[in-house]
C-alpha cells in the first residue's frame, strides 16, 4: 500500500490547516479501502466490535460529518441520520451488505457538503441545531472534533485493514 497523501502546509491559515488535517484524516480512511473485496469490507476481526468493520467505518463517518456539519452546525433534520436512531445501536455503522464503492461514493459525496458548509461560514460561527449541548459549539471546535473523530476512526481502519490481510502503511 503505497500512497502520495501530504500534509496541509506548515505555514497554513486557521482554516487551511483545519480542513487541511480534516481531509489528511478522510483520504487515510478511503486509502485503507483500496482493494478491500466487499465481502472483506463487512467482515468483523475484532469479536468484541462486530460493528466494526470496513464498511462500518466508512458509513459511520459518513454520518459523523453530517451530524456535526448539517445537524449540530446548520441545524438541520435528524431524521435522515441513523446515528439518531434510538431504535437500533450503532446504527450508523450498519450497512446492509451495500457494496464499499457506493458507500465510499456517499462519504465523499458528504464530505464535500461537509467543505461547502465550512467554506460558507466563519470558523467563529456558532452551531444552530438548540437540542444538542455541542451544537452551541462553533465551527472551529466542532471541526477540531471531526479531526479526531476521523483520525481515530483512520487509524481503527488501519488495524482493521491489517487483520484483513495484513496489508500496512501510513502515507
Amino acid at each position: 500500500m503505497t500512497s502520495e497523501l501530504k500534509r496541509p502546509p506548515l505555514q497554513a491559515d486557521e482554516r487551511t490547516a483545519l480542513v487541511g488535517w480534516l481531509d489528511l484524516q478522510r483520504q487515510i480512511l478511503r486509502w485503507k479501502c483500496e482493494g478491500v473485496s466487499d465481502e472483506d469490507a463487512r467482515r468483523p476481526v475484532v469479536p468484541t466490535s462486530p460493528a466494526m468493520t470496513m464498511a462500518g467505518l466508512v458509513s459511520h463517518m459518513r454520518w459523523t460529518e453530517h451530524t456535526w456539519l448539517e445537524v449540530a452546525f446548520l441545524g438541520g433534520d435528524t431524521k435522515e441520520n441513523p446515528a439518531f436512531d434510538e431504535s437500533r445501536e450503532d446504527a450508523d455503522w450498519v450497512t446492509e451488505g451495500r457494496p464499499l464503492a457506493e458507500l465510499l461514493a456517499e462519504y465523499e459525496a458528504q464530505c464535500a457538503r461537509s467543505n461547502e458548509i465550512v467554506a460558507a461560514a466563519s470558523l467563529d460561527d456558532i452551531g444552530r441545531h438548540t437540542g444538542f449541548h455541542a451544537g452551541g459549539a462553533n465551527l472551529r471546535w466542532m471541526l477540531i472534533h471531526l479531526i479526531e473523530e476521523t483520525g481515530r476512526h483512520a487509524g481503527h481502519a488501519d488495524i482493521v485493514r491489517e487483520l484483513l490481510d495484513g496489508t500496512k502503511g501510513y502515507y
